[in-house]
């Protein structure tokens, strides 16, 4: 029944769903990796209860997040032996040492002391937990330093050689291939909407419940905390992102073309196209709302700089045009939007009421998934703006695939959404109604099980006096 499908375009939809699927954990794990060890940090500071509360309820959710990112990111890379086979081959000495560093440093950081961090706040020393989740919250950059090196190296190829048989080599120098040129602007533009992300969630719950309670504390400081960083990150994030454009531009004008929908070049400053609805075919973007020369301003801090069109650019180079216009504009706008609300927040706490303004609350609850969807939009743009090819210039995405029928590539990608959907939909519905309990005094945090673990040989432990839940630590007696 599949017969009539394209392998190849089922083997990119597989792989573009589960890739956006799993981006969603790690975007949200790394931020609340650093907003724990904040909390955690806070508390060692000045003692107080409130930050101690506030830990054990996010550290819940960063289990079950974190859970599901592993799980998803193990899937997703099987597809590479699976679905991309000739892409593994011929771009696997590159790759495969840069991915196996990830697992060597990163996830084995971060598997290390997950444990301590989850369960051992009563078994260990306070400074020992805390330095636990520090390396944690180190265990998630590092993974996204290594990720992001290989994404970058996709997208800007460099310290390769191309061997005889067709696959590309590293160099002489692999400080080449990790920090090729759009490695820095990728990594910080990143690793800042991972920290949004973070931000309009915790801001989003904290809202939530300063609607039903204004007087919670704990809502308050979750509300407040969020608010500081979209006003403080934002700016920054808009700021990183034009950088990384103008990078892009250099390296990869054909995307940015796509972005901007420039068709067609314009030697005297090209304009700025806010909305419109590209027309690929007729090559032009009907019904343009656009800035006269504001996209050479832009792009080029000049408004009357020439800026090339995709009229330079031969057919099967160009890369889908509305896509990646309409994800760029959806990204874009979000983060404006994301802008308002840091603004917004700064104004009512100069008026005295950032947690009496119930409009300000329902404005940061509607955002609260925004993150999630500006990220997304964002790997589109990238993703989608370097087709036709997988690694950039080298080798296109139609010969990279595996050579499978459709059925195949079928079956499994209607696998993948019923299981992901089964799965992580659960999940997700468990994180939400975790969200909706207000954190209150003496949160128990992760709890262990009953009979603790297995264990197959030395001495079996005796019954605890409380198992399976927090003791009270001593600054918890005294304050309680």
């Amino acid at each position: 029944m599949f017969e009539q499908f394209d392998a190849l375009l089922l083997a990119r939809i597989q792989f573009a769903f589960t890739v956006s699927f799993h981006f969603f954990f790690p975007a949200f794990t790394i931020g609340l990796a650093s907003f724990l060890m904040v909390l955690e940090g806070l508390w060692l500071k000045t003692g107080r209860q409130l930050y101690l509360d506030l830990f054990k309820y996010w550290v819940k959710i960063f289990a079950i997040v974190f859970a599901m990112g592993v799980v998803s990111g193990i899937v997703m890379s099987y597809q590479f032996g699976t679905n991309w086979a000739v892409f593994s081959d011929v771009a696997g000495p590159v790759i495969g040492p840069l991915m196996a560093y990830e697992v060597l440093t990163a996830f084995f950081l971060e598997a290390g002391f997950l444990g301590v961090m989850l369960f051992g706040m009563n078994k260990v020393g306070k400074k020992l937990h805390f330095f636990a989740t520090c390396m944690v919250a180190l265990g998630t950059f590092v993974s996204a330093f290594w990720i992001l090196s290989v994404n970058s190296w996709m997208q800007t190829p460099t310290g390769f050689e191309m061997a005889a048989n067709g696959q590309i080599l590293p160099g002489e120098s692999w400080w080449d291939i990790v920090f090729n040129p759009s490695f820095p602007y990728r990594l910080v533009h990143t690793v800042m909407a991972a920290y949004l992300t973070t931000a309009f969630v915790v801001g989003g719950v904290g809202a939530w419940h300063l609607l039903k309670d204004r007087t919670n504390l704990h809502a308050r400081k979750m509300f407040s905390m969020a608010m500081w960083m979209a006003a403080i990150v934002t700016p920054l994030q808009i700021f990183a992102g034009d950088l990384h454009g103008l990078n892009t531009l250099e390296h990869q004008p054909q995307k940015v073309m796509a972005m901007e929908g420039h068709f067609d070049s314009h030697p005297d400053g090209a304009p700025l196209i806010l909305f419109g609805i590209p027309n690929s075919a007729e090559k032009r973007v009907d019904y343009a709302i656009e800035i006269p020369k504001a996209s050479s301003l832009i792009l080029k801090h000049d408004a009357d700089a020439p800026l090339a069109g995709l009229d330079t650019v031969p057919d099967d180079e160009e890369p889908p045009v509305g896509m990646v216009f309409w994800s760029f504009r959806i990204m874009v706008g979000l983060g404006f939007a994301m802008l308002g609300i840091g603004l917004w927040s700064l104004y009512a706490r100069w008026r005295k009421n950032l947690y009496d303004w119930p409009l300000l609350h329902k404005a940061a609850v509607v955002m609260g998934p925004s993150g999630f969807i500006a990220v997304l939009a964002g790997w589109i743009t990238t993703e989608v703006g370097r087709q036709p090819y997988v690694v950039y210039g080298l080798l296109r995405t139609a010969d990279a695939a595996s050579p499978l029928d459709a059925p195949a590539v079928a079956v499994s990608l209607l696998a993948f959404i019923v299981v992901y959907f089964a799965v992580f939909g659960i999940g997700i519905w468990y994180i939400l109604r975790l969200m909706s309990h207000a954190p209150h005094v003496g949160e128990l945090g992760a709890k262990r099980g009953d009979t603790g673990p297995i264990r197959t040989a030395g001495i079996t432990p005796g019954p605890t006096q409380n198992p399976g839940h927090d003791e009270p630590l001593p600054t918890e007696k005294e304050e309680g």
